[in-house]
């Protein structure tokens, strides 16, 4: 089952959407802009729902045949770009799928909804063939962009849509949700939600994962022998990580979560707080030789890591450089 209600966190969203439902007053084109995983698609879907169904109220009823169809996928005004390459969308993508598409009329529903994942993929050329349709959609065209970059987005598509943001879920209802809905136990529920940062489909995805536990306690051992390494043992820890099926930021997170500790134990003396409680030796360890300066310095270089990694550097260079500040630093 699906509605409104299963949303976590996102108040604002789900109160502007359900506001639009209850008023009839639909834009044609909404921007919602968050996180991978953080559940854009799942309101998109939810959203589009409410407005087919047959029932017309501020709440799919999920039992009409207009909501079955959307659950099921199979709604045919409900319409997801599926895009020829992996990595873009292209003029044609948009041309062919939308423009052209959007001037035959609804089949069955009151509305024609596009929706348009990864929209960061656009070309500036397709998101310009877009922007025609933006500017005179017919009255029953509803467009849905999802994107996790306002960067990629030309400014003439955004002032032309409702702009929806993504907000970070408090902890308390990511770990509620893992261990009430998911049934996941308190202990792992709690670093889920630690290394979650308030994106409750990586929460999911981390609790499901059989490989998180495997990777963190990789990343933990390379943390605790990274001053007794050599430059080769450092290159070989580094491509063990790229055999794992897991996404190198949330490695590198693993990585920011251990030094927030350490910086957290040095400034408190308190192990409380801590996420990674059982390595509080170590912890310790780090904390007692590192400074405040040097904790803050490998902080930030992880930060760049990953920035480096999102424009695509080298993954060996930029993790060796990481891997070489984290040695003299940390």
């Amino acid at each position: 089952m699906a509605g409104f209600r299963d949303i976590i966190g996102q108040e604002q969203i789900r109160e502007h959407l359900q506001n639009a439902l209850r008023t009839h007053q639909i834009s044609h084109a909404y921007l919602i802009n968050g996180e991978r995983n953080s559940g854009k698609e799942f309101i998109a879907k939810i959203f589009s729902m409410a407005l087919q169904c047959e029932r017309g109220e501020d709440e799919p009823c999920q039992e009409c045949h207009s909501c079955k169809q959307a659950l099921s996928g199979n709604h045919p005004d409900i319409i997801r770009l599926v895009h020829e390459k992996p990595n873009t969308i292209s003029v044609e993508d948009i041309r062919s799928k939308i423009n052209a598409d959007m001037g035959i009329k609804p089949y069955q529903g009151p509305y024609k909804i596009y929706l348009i994942s990864e929209a960061e993929k656009m070309t500036p050329q397709a998101q310009n063939a877009l922007l025609k349709t933006l500017e005179e959609p017919p009255e029953y065209g509803v467009i849905l962009i999802l994107t996790n970059s306002l960067e990629a987005m030309l400014p003439t598509v955004l002032s032309r849509c409702v702009l929806l943001n993504m907000k970070p879920v408090p902890d308390a209802l990511v770990q509620k949700y893992l261990m009430e809905t998911l049934q996941i136990p308190d202990y792992k529920a709690e670093v889920c939600t630690a290394f979650a940062r308030g994106n409750i489909g990586r929460a999911k995805l981390l609790a499901s994962s059989e490989e998180f536990d495997k990777v963190k306690q990789e990343a933990v051992t390379l943390l605790k022998y990274i001053h007794e390494m050599e430059i080769a043992e450092i290159a070989a820890a580094i491509r063990k990580i790229t055999e794992y099926q897991f996404d190198v930021t949330d490695y590198l997170d693993i990585l920011s979560i251990w030094y927030r500790d350490v910086l957290l134990f040095k400034a408190t003396n308190d192990v409380n707080h801590l996420i990674f409680r059982e390595e509080i030796q170590y912890i310790k360890k780090v904390a007692d030789r590192s400074s405040y300066e040097g904790i803050e310095t490998v902080l930030e270089a992880l930060d760049k890591a990953k920035a480096r990694l999102t424009a695509n550097v080298s993954f060996d260079l930029t993790m060796q450089l990481l891997l070489l500040t984290i040695q003299e630093h940390g």
